[in-house]
């Protein structure tokens, strides 16, 4: 990996309009200013930690979008998050990536 401004941590998903009950300052990543983050090691852990604490099936979550946190504490969609993993050379094999977009299978 290269020493770059940014990178990319791990997987996540932001679920936009789920309420949170009580906030914590500066815990939510800097960019998201409404609903709830679920990180993990890839989308399926992302996923089976939101089923386990809240009880509710994606589809109950509403509007989501899966994408990356990076170390800036910034929430990225897949599209900026392949731009900034190239940028950091954090991509193992160029040649892998599907479309546009990057997937956690692509990191590690």
């Amino acid at each position: 990996m290269k020493r770059t401004d940014e990178y990319i941590l791990c997987a996540a998903i932001w679920w936009i309009d789920y309420p949170i009950i009580a906030e914590i300052d500066s815990a939510r990543p800097l960019n998201c200013t409404t609903g709830a983050i679920f990180s993990g090691h890839r989308h399926h852990n992302c996923l089976h930690l939101m089923c386990s604490i809240t009880g509710k099936a994606d589809y109950e979550m509403g509007k989501s979008i899966q994408g990356f946190l990076t170390n800036k504490n910034r929430f990225v969609d897949r599209k900026e998050g392949l731009q900034i993993a190239v940028a950091a050379d954090q991509v193992l094999d160029l040649s892998d990536v599907r479309g546009d977009r990057l997937h956690s299978e692509d990191l590690y």
